[in-house]
């Protein structure tokens, strides 16, 4: 059996829609399904796209059932399905195969696991193309044949798999509450190690830095000699940790470049976002050579005959100082922020160079114990995702539901 076969007589098989970016409207009433929303088995409900109802119609939109399968013809990874669950007015994009079944003596629940197990997954790579970035056409797909069961025996292996899915689920949902656990242990070790702020030994994060904000975005450079080189986004600097996944180069003039290239120790402030997670940052240690820092990107320089770069940046990401910012930010509509001025009076209990070295220390080897619980919790989370794919190979190359039969 093929797709066109499965979705015989009355039901589709087809590409989604071709929607440009012209074609989009944010105040549409038509959301625009995309790869960001598919997952291996269950839907991500994570697009944020519109058009009119007027414009789908325009063009000649499909629109999507609750139950439609929906199969992703770009990676990663490449054929992962999910079943539509949402009522109301959808359309997905052109790189995301519909399959609509109408058939009483098919279940969509086991088509879904069915697409995404190994061995299915193992015939798409037979069908794919491209080079950078690999793609199944809706053509191709078509000419995959698989085996379906008696109704009966489909619904014996979805209950079956739906149970050891469930089992995981819990375990994932066990781990990730402890991650999430660790994040506010790692804020109580970090705000635990400070004296208190008191009269005496409360200085302003400016005593103690000197504090610059970033490059701007589509400067004009008439008849000045540029240089593009790698820069940190807001995107980039999280709460005690660089995300270095992505990093992206910006242009300026040779001559700014000494301003706003960051050195080892500096201490990094993202500028606006969420309301909590205004300030956030981490220390610079010259991850990338040659790197400097987008204007939504403080960094703070600190004398280090006054201060360890280190004891500030672990202050920063304590309970006071997040309070602190959390207290200052100014709120717009979608999103907060701080400016230099905010940052310039963050609150620090400056102590001897000795003393801050003593809780430096303190905080790193609690911190230590963290990363390492944290590793293993990672690591558990990824056997998960390998079990899952363990339980599909199981089932549909022959065994769990034989051997239990």
């Amino acid at each position: 059996m093929n797709f066109l076969e499965l979705v015989a007589p009355n039901g589709l098989f087809s590409d989604g829609d071709w929607i440009e970016k012209k074609d989009q409207d944010e105040s549409g009433r038509v959301r625009l399904i995309q790869l960001a929303d598919i997952g291996i088995c269950f839907f991500k409900d994570k697009s944020a796209k519109f058009v009119t109802e007027a414009k789908a119609q325009a063009l000649n939109c499909t629109f999507l059932q609750k139950g439609d399968i929906l199969i992703a013809r770009l990676p990663d990874p490449l054929g992962r399905a999910c079943i539509f669950p949402l009522d109301g007015k959808y359309i997905t994009a052109v790189d995301v195969a519909i399959v609509r079944i109408t058939r009483q003596d098919i279940s969509p629940k086991y088509i879904i696991y069915l697409i995404n197990s190994p061995s299915f997954r193992a015939e798409i790579k037979k069908f794919e193309s491209g080079t950078t970035r690999k793609r199944i056409s809706r053509k191709n797909l078509d000419k995959i044949q698989f085996d379906i069961p008696p109704f009966p025996v489909q619904e014996r292996i979805v209950s079956r798999i739906e149970e050891l899915f469930s089992q995981l689920d819990a375990g994932v949902a066990e781990l990730k509450t402890a991650k999430e656990r660790l994040k506010v242990y790692r804020q109580a070790v970090v705000s635990a190690a400070y004296p208190a702020l008191t009269d005496e030994n409360t200085r302003r994060l400016s005593d103690i830095a000197e504090i610059t904000g970033g490059i701007t975005k589509g400067r004009k450079f008439e008849n000045s000699e540029t240089v593009y080189l790698p820069y940190l986004r807001v995107a980039n600097v999280q709460n005690g940790y660089l995300d270095l996944t992505e990093i992206k180069k910006i242009q300026l003039k040779k001559s700014e470049t000494e301003k706003y290239l960051l050195k080892f120790g500096d201490v990094l402030y993202t500028e606006g976002g969420d309301r909590d997670k205004l300030g956030r940052g981490t220390i610079w240690r010259n991850e990338i050579e040659n790197c400097v820092h987008q204007n939504h990107v403080f960094k703070a320089r600190v004398d280090a005959e006054r201060a360890l770069p280190l004891y500030v940046a672990y202050w920063s990401m304590g309970t006071s100082a997040r309070n602190y910012f959390y207290a200052k930010g100014k709120q717009s509509v979608n999103l907060a922020s701080i400016n230099k001025t905010v940052l310039s009076m963050l609150p620090i209990p400056l102590v001897s160079v000795e003393r801050q070295k003593q809780v430096v220390a303190e905080i790193e080897a609690k911190l230590s114990v963290c990363d390492s619980i944290e590793k293993t919790v990672d690591t558990a989370l990824q056997q998960a995702e390998a079990l899952r794919q363990s339980i599909l190979k199981s089932v549909f190359e022959g065994g769990l539901i034989d051997n239990e039969a």
